[in-house]
């Protein structure tokens, strides 16, 4: 009897000393850090105790960048579940026109899902394509109407607040449509001119005319590396690229932003269509609503759909690749289904009605949008490992655990915690990272070695140091906790 209650006494008393060892590994880890001045909050936890194993600045607000999708993911999984679809429709209408209805399907593209590290990505129409061919085969040999991209599900509201003007310019504050193809953005592709002098040649792929380029780029010899710029006026349809290439250089590509996402779908389907020879009246068109206004009814027959794939092959796209576009597209659904509204706003409100049921107080978060993208955007990382933990253990609990990166070998993680002695470390680590300017987000859970699967929140903000020793700092913290 003596040896079995020493016995017990020694498991209990290790396990004091194993979370005294891991605040010790992890402060001297801080001590030494190239963030001394920044604003740093840490929370873990294990899982199944639920108590927590190390605490830093654990209830204070930080930007969380793209930390700000698990909460979006998490409520898409709860409100409208793992198999949810969404249905784009082409509908034959009595006016004669042929129109395009977004079902706010974030997967018109040519992605693949599900989801798949190393996959190639294949033509960028596939959607729309498959679209024009089921239109033929319906028997539409001509329209003597217009092509109408109808985006009225979602009221036009395209940016959140504090996006900036740059966000806007590149595919990461892509607008945000109801009727979404490829992204909304195209790639530029900026070739060297034949000779020293000339301007270069440029390319758009998708090859759809959408927008005018007032090329300014000039082909030098001599030069080894490329100074392009670009811009492009709000509102405008026209970009200025300028700059120079070398002659001898590469082909510089540059992703742009689609400033109206339905026109844009209008003209890739009226291309579509005319290459299969139906003959088109009309023209490309947009459809819109704003908030106040009620959708323009959709009256006749529909001759072609689109299927999404289901919610959590979407959802993994967007903690895997940190899709912004794709976050804010699934916040208007969850708006639209669960509030009848398929605004910004009303997502949020769902989340704010959510997230006291699962134990985090309006004290812990605010939003203003679905991405992390907006800098007003704040989370404590306690409401963070809270929602890990909650997310775990649900119904839900392995599709959750299944949409984040994988330390060293997918996603946003695939280059990192690669390089260290023992590579199978990083493995048990999956989390979402999070970037912006001033704030660099690591959270989700690492698989221990002696204290079971870990819920942690790493937020650093206002550092100084260069983003990848902050980014490599944070890893080594992830790495920690897998001992």
């Amino acid at each position: 009897m003596g040896r079995a209650w020493a016995g017990l006494f020694l498991i209990l008393a290790a396990v004091p000393c194993a979370a005294a060892d891991l605040q010790h590994a992890i402060d001297a880890l801080v001590e030494a850090s190239p963030v001394a001045r920044a604003s740093v909050g840490i929370h873990v936890v294990n899982l199944k105790s639920g108590n927590a194993l190390y605490s830093r600045n654990a209830d204070r607000l930080y930007l969380p960048a793209s930390n700000m999708k698990l909460f979006t993911a998490a409520l898409a999984l709860e409100r409208l579940g793992p198999d949810y679809r969404l249905t784009t429709r082409l509908v034959r209408a009595r006016s004669g026109d042929l129109i395009l209805v977004g079902g706010g399907d974030p997967s018109l593209s040519g992605r693949a899902y599900p989801y798949q590290k190393d996959a190639v990505v294949t033509n960028p129409l596939r959607a729309i394509e498959e679209l024009a061919d089921q239109a033929v085969a319906a028997g539409i040999v001509r329209v003597d109407g217009d092509i109408v991209g109808d985006d009225q599900l979602y009221p036009w509201a395209p940016y959140p607040p504090s996006w900036t003007a740059d966000d806007m310019i590149g595919e990461d504050g892509a607008p945000v449509s109801a009727l979404t193809v490829n992204d909304n953005a195209i790639v530029i592709s900026i070739h060297p001119g034949a000779r020293s002098g000339e301007l270069a040649a440029i390319a758009f792929q998708p090859a759809i005319e959408y927008y005018a380029v007032d090329n300014r780029v000039i082909t030098v010899a001599g030069e080894k590396e490329a100074r392009i710029r670009l811009t492009r006026m709000p509102g405008s349809r026209q970009l200025l690229v300028w700059g120079s290439i070398p002659l001898a250089g590469a082909t510089v590509r540059e992703t742009v932003a689609i400033d109206d996402p339905a026109l844009f779908a209008a003209c890739a389907l009226y291309d579509a269509l005319s290459r299969r020879g139906v003959a088109i009246r009309g023209h490309p068109v947009a459809r819109h609503r704003s908030v106040s206004e009620d959708p323009l009814p959709v009256d006749g027959d529909v001759i072609a759909t689109n299927t999404s794939p289901p919610m959590v092959e979407m959802l993994q796209v967007i903690e895997k690749v940190s899709q912004n576009l794709h976050a804010e597209l699934i916040l208007r659904e969850v708006a639209r289904v669960t509030r009848g509204s398929g605004t910004r706003e009303s997502g949020l409100q769902e989340m704010a009605a959510w997230l006291p049921s699962i134990g985090i107080t309006t004290e812990e978060w605010r939003a203003e949008d679905g991405s992390g993208l907006s800098r007003n955007d704040e989370v404590s990382p306690h409401a963070v490992t809270r929602l890990l933990r909650y997310m775990a253990a649900s119904k839900q609990g392995a599709a959750w655990v299944s949409l984040l990166p994988v330390g060293g070998e997918d996603g946003t993680l695939a280059r990192r915690m690669c390089c260290v002695p023992d590579a199978s470390a990083a493995k048990q680590v999956r989390a979402k990272t999070g970037t912006l300017t001033r704030a660099i987000a690591l959270s989700g859970y690492a698989d221990s070695r002696t204290r079971g699967r870990l819920a942690f929140s790493i937020l650093v903000n206002n550092f100084s140091a260069p983003a990848a020793e902050v980014r490599a700092w944070i890893d080594k913290i992830a790495l920690t906790l897998v001992d």
